[in-house]
């Protein structure tokens, strides 16, 4: 089958290649797949990934073969899936429980765009306990993750504050739910009480000065590379909690209910870029240099 492969040689390290089918295992689904999408943590940044490996943790399309233990969609049920890797390729093996079934009003390249960067959204804000009136700043609120979580903050009732680079990064998060977007910490008024952390580094450090107490921070990514100085008098005073987000296994349940979301129109998936598959490179160089607002995706033609 025709995959996305690890290629030094090639533009963003990716090419197109030939690789052997999967082979599932009984609790896995075989999918062909349709569209998927990219994530800056998986892309191939340097020569430490693998040659010949084929990556990818999203991916869209028609169940081929259901699992052979009996669980899970039937051939020809339309899938949104996530896995640890393996699904830039024509045909996917994927656990029944890291998949949901699609409607038929969700398409394939919205669906692609959900499941890392969704429910890696959702399970953070469930960490910071998101309810009505809290007060939640989200960073990289331009990225994937990012505009994920305004929303999601939004629909549970909290008052967002969107924190982007620039003023043309922070372009539409207001209608996406946002009641501040703002382009630096120093221009938060008042104490909130939750941040959900994207970028790291010196920002998430000035961020700890802005929270109220009892305050939580959920670290999810560190995109700005640099180490960020805490003091533990910055936590200790007020009794603020940093927690790390990790977005864990059996999402399925999770990305059923983005999916709900989606066909009910409420909820985006924020899809900035749509290309073939064979623009993989120029795609993902696009990604890391800071020039895609929200989701990327792929089709497979």
């Amino acid at each position: 089958m025709r995959a996305l492969v690890v290629d030094h040689s090639a533009p963003g390290r990716l090419a197109l290649g030939t690789v052997a089918d999967p082979e599932p295992g009984p609790d896995e689904a075989l999918v062909r797949v349709a569209a998927i999408s990219l994530n800056y943590g998986e892309l191939p940044t340097n020569t430490g990934a693998a040659e010949g490996v084929v990556p990818g943790w999203d991916a869209a399309g028609v169940v081929e073969r259901a699992a052979s233990g009996g669980r899970g969609p039937q051939p020809g049920d339309r899938v949104v899936t996530r896995g640890r890797g393996g699904g830039w390729a024509e045909l996917r093996a994927v656990h029944v429980d890291e998949l949901a079934v699609l409607p038929d009003a969700v398409g394939f390249t919205t669906a692609a765009a959900l499941p890392v960067a969704g429910v890696t959204a959702l399970r953070a804000l469930r960490v910071v306990g998101v309810r009505p009136g809290l007060r939640v700043v989200v960073t990289g609120a331009s990225g994937g993750v990012g505009r994920f979580a305004v929303q999601l903050a939004r629909l549970a009732g909290a008052e967002v504050y969107a924190l982007v680079g620039s003023a043309a990064r922070g372009e539409g998060l207001a209608a996406l739910g946002a009641d501040h977007v703002l382009t630096g910490a120093a221009e938060i008024e008042r104490p909130v009480d939750a941040v959900l952390d994207n970028v790291g580094g010196p920002l998430l450090s000035e961020l700890l000065g802005h929270l109220a107490p009892e305050g939580v921070v959920a670290s999810i990514g560190a995109t700005s590379g640099q180490p960020a100085p805490i003091h533990p008098y910055q936590l200790v005073p007020n009794r603020l909690t940093l927690r790390g987000v990790k977005l864990g296994d059996g999402i399925g349940h999770d990305l059923a209910h983005l999916v709900r979301l989606v066909a009910d129109g409420r909820l985006e998936a924020s899809v900035d870029r749509v290309a073939d598959w064979s623009e993989a490179g120029k795609l993902a160089t696009a990604l890391l240099n800071r020039e895609v607002r929200g989701k990327a995706v792929l089709t497979i033609g």
